[in-house]
């Protein structure tokens, strides 16, 4: 009981506000992220290192808070995902996997030497499924990742340097599908998607680069509302 009900509490959250990726708790959790990164490496690279996995700690607290900001998540992340899978479209995203896109996304944002990002997913065909992001050293191989996960408290990010691969599966077709989106080092702008809902099926998915996509209302809502952060930022493509 115990256990349902700190889940539930950790579960009912509304996005983080601008500044709290700053406050004293987690600067020190961007730095205790930072030091796992690092322990990935060999001593002789660390050094050499550690401007990089800083910028991927940093960025993987305040993109995760700032993912949540624009999603504008319900109070409760599963009451969030009904209203996203639903005719009316209350809200346009809000999925884990949306999140993980979205998480994918900004940590591609600057080449790596000496990491590399993955996807993978627990509990694959139960109807249950959850997706996230993962990081890891460049020569690490699967299961020895750290897991990224900005959905479970709607963009205070959960991270867990335990990965279970009785529970966990490593999904390289996703990373490879959404590493052709998001080459390193891409300049495309917060809002935008990898992929958009074609029709009024919740599960009625394509990527948002397909020629098909471009038919969709959600596609031509992801382009005005990339239009309207471009300018609100001021030709800025992220504002944390």
């Amino acid at each position: 009981m115990l256990v349902l009900l700190t889940g539930g509490i950790t579960s009912c959250q509304q996005a983080p506000l601008p500044d709290y990726a700053r406050s004293p708790e987690i600067v020190q959790k961007r730095a205790e992220l930072q030091k796992k990164l690092l322990e990935f490496l060999p001593a002789h690279q660390q050094n050499a290192a550690r401007q990089e996995a800083t910028w991927l700690a940093d960025t993987a607290y305040c993109g995760a808070a700032a993912i949540a900001r624009y999603n504008d998540p319900l109070f409760v992340n599963w009451l969030n995902n009904r209203v996203v899978n639903t005719r009316s479209h209350i809200r346009q995203r809000g999925l884990c996997w949306h999140y993980q896109h979205d998480m994918f996304r900004e940590l591609r944002r600057r080449p790596l030497r000496f990491f590399r990002i993955g996807c993978c997913a627990r509990d694959i065909g139960t109807g249950s499924e959850h997706h996230v992001v993962y990081l890891t050293g460049r020569r690490e191989k699967w299961p020895r990742v750290i897991l990224l996960d900005a959905w479970w408290s709607n963009g205070r990010l959960k991270v867990d340097d335990t990965c279970d691969p009785a529970e966990w599966k490593d999904d390289g077709n996703a990373a490879r599908r959404l590493g052709s989106i998001y080459p390193e080092g891409h300049r495309l702008p917060l809002e935008h998607w990898a992929m958009v809902r074609r029709g009024s099926r919740y599960n009625d998915y394509v990527y948002s680069h397909s020629e098909e996509a471009q038919e969709s209302d959600q596609w031509h809502h992801m382009q005005e509302q990339m239009k309207q952060g471009m300018e609100r930022r001021k030709g800025k493509v992220i504002d944390y």
